[in-house]
């Protein structure tokens, strides 16, 4: 509030400084709110990136797979790591998926450390198709950030009229 007149710093319309701020979202920002300052160049970029780093791990991963055949340790161990890296990619994918939609459990994603480690192409993966619609986590991050907008609103509405004066049915 200004001292002078007693209006408000801020101009009608304008957010409420004082309400809930939107959290950001890696490699977006708070451009998620109302998809300004390239929004769309970065959905394209993390699409674009997270695809070229999956294609990458993909590559490393074969050269491994060729060095345990020049190992030569046997059809089995190179069938168990072909199996490893899917099963894990796999469970990451979908524990990444499922991470936009709705908060991880702290303990949870605290043991799955390892396994979304070794699936780290599925995380990739999911964050490709994802960026295609939106940024990953807007979905959720969107429902938050409008529910503690109108939790705000609720919580700071002005009453009409003096609560004393309520006309009183008998």
């Amino acid at each position: 509030m200004s001292a002078e007149n007693g209006t408000p710093d801020t101009p009608a319309g304008s957010p409420d400084p004082t309400g809930p701020r939107p959290e950001p979202l890696r490699f977006f920002g708070t451009t998620w709110v109302d998809h300004g300052t390239g929004y769309t160049a970065r959905r394209v970029a993390v699409s674009a990136g997270s695809l070229v780093l999956a294609a990458a791990s993909c590559f490393v991963l074969r050269i491994a797979y060729q060095g345990l055949q020049l190992a030569d340790v046997g059809g089995f161990v190179e069938l168990l790591m072909v199996v490893m890296f899917a099963v894990c990619s796999a469970l990451a994918f979908r524990h990444t998926w499922s991470g936009f939609t709705s908060r991880p459990d702290p303990e949870r994603q605290a043991s799955l450390r390892g396994l979304l480690a070794i699936g780290f192409i599925g995380s990739l993966l999911a964050y490709f198709c994802r960026s295609l619609t939106e940024a990953p986590g807007e979905k959720l991050h969107r429902a938050e950030y409008e529910q503690a907008r109108a939790r705000h609103v609720k919580r700071t509405a002005r009453r009409s009229g003096n609560p004393t004066r309520k006309h009183r049915r008998s």
